[in-house]
């Protein structure tokens, strides 16, 4: 059988590039090719989706609750320490990356890897319809390469939502005098309420990182996107994911700025709330809010393919794959994302708690952790102190931030 140019057979049906092997012996292409290397005829997914792909799992809800951070760490405040959580985020996914190499961290994967008004204007109903119409399928799929459409759709409206707020900004002068609006944030007319600060620090100002932690949480998806990219290599994921978190960063940053410039203050802790009560009848404003609810709802499947993997691997590891089993979890995990989002209150209160928790775990503490446990350099080499900075700088946020949103709601 001939083997095309520039690849290097293995064995029987089974090839890798040229490149692959050089990065191999240098220490950089991942044991988990033992389990990767594509067969003829499937060559995996592609730079782009890959990318689309982990800007779809870094880029969700977190989007609007950004402009509220802004208003409560001021302009330069917000941007110094949305650079510091994205550099983290991106060196803890390089910690990541480099485990890989050392524990052939990609085995997981492939063992299993075929595997009350008019119902229309009512929000539980349509959100309940398009679980059914829409996530429960996407979720149902065994790869988390077939999303990369969807997650490339998923970007676009979130891109159309940052120009909408950029638009948005001269269409609402300031200060704020409806009397529609006047009733929900008691607006004075003064003109010091249209000053931007660039540095400002309260209360609110706890939620900070962790709604910044929670923005840029995509962990969990980094080994699935990672196993079915296309030539995988450490330094070919590093690329993606450097360039999903730099996109991420500048949606982030452009939507939160001019969200901030045009309510300063006021500004809700969900974004949308604030259009919604100004400019309630706004077709571009109700067009934007479809995008985010087809963009949130198209993150859905890419973040629970890892849940559901977890979920496989604690209970039925010991079985062979089951659609059955499949489809039961699936179900089950789309019952519960369902039911939290009809019944959480106030956003402000997931990115609190999740944020502190959870995203700073996945983020900071359990990267540096376990590179600290499973690496075989000296303590004092620098990736080994990188990596005991990003768990103190973990564990020191993610258990402040926990005490003072629990005291919050305490004191409520």
């Amino acid at each position: 059988m001939e083997v095309p140019c520039g690849i290097i057979s293995v064995e029987p049906g089974w090839y890798v590039s040229a490149q692959q092997s050089e990065e191999a012996e240098a220490g950089e292409l991942s044991p988990l090719l033992g389990n990767e290397l594509h067969r003829q005829g499937s060559p995996g997914v592609s730079f782009g989706f890959s990318v689309f792909n982990l800007m779809n799992a870094i880029m969700g809800s977190g989007i609007l609750g950004l402009a509220y951070v802004m208003a409560h760490t001021g302009i330069l405040g917000f941007s110094f320490l949305l650079l510091v959580v994205a550099l983290l985020a991106s060196y803890s996914v390089h910690i990541l990356l480099s485990m890989c190499i050392q524990t052939d961290g990609g085995g997981w994967y492939h063992n299993n890897s075929e595997y009350w008004r008019s119902w229309y204007l009512n929000g539980q109903t349509l959100l309940i319809i398009m679980c059914v119409g829409i996530v429960f399928p996407l979720t149902l799929l065994p790869k988390i390469g077939f999303l990369g459409y969807t997650s490339s759709l998923s970007f676009f409206f979130m891109v159309f939502f940052a120009v909408v707020i950029i638009i948005k900004k001269w269409s609402i002068p300031c200060p704020l005098r409806s009397n529609y609006i006047e009733q929900y944030f008691q607006i004075s007319n003064a003109t010091d309420d249209c000053k931007p600060k660039l540095f400002h620090f309260s209360k609110e100002s706890a939620y900070a990182i962790p709604t910044m932690a929670f923005s840029f949480l995509c962990h969990t998806s980094i080994l699935p996107i990672y196993c079915e990219l296309q030539s995988p290599s450490k330094k070919r994921m590093q690329n993606v994911t450097n360039t999903a978190i730099a996109l991420s960063f500048l949606i982030y940053f452009l939507s939160a700025l001019f969200g901030y410039l045009t309510f300063y203050d006021k500004v809700a802790s969900e974004l949308l709330q604030d259009y919604s009560k100004y400019l309630p009848h706004d077709v571009v404003v109700m067009t934007v809010k479809l995008c985010i609810l087809f963009a949130l709802l198209l993150t859905v499947p890419l973040i629970h393919f890892p849940a559901r993997k977890a979920l496989m691997m604690m209970f039925f590891s010991n079985f062979p794959f089951s659609w059955i089993h499949h489809s039961l979890i699936t179900l089950a995990l789309n019952i519960i994302i369902v039911l939290l989002a009809m019944y959480v209150p106030d956003i402000r209160n997931v990115f609190g708690i999740v944020g502190a928790s959870t995203s700073t775990c996945l983020i900071f503490v359990f990267p540096g952790l376990f590179y600290l446990k499973l690496s075989r350099e000296d303590f004092l080499s620098w990736k080994k102190l990188g990596a005991f900075v990003l768990l103190i700088f973990g564990i020191l946020v993610g258990n402040f931030s926990l005490a003072f949103t629990i005291f919050n709601w305490i004191n409520k």
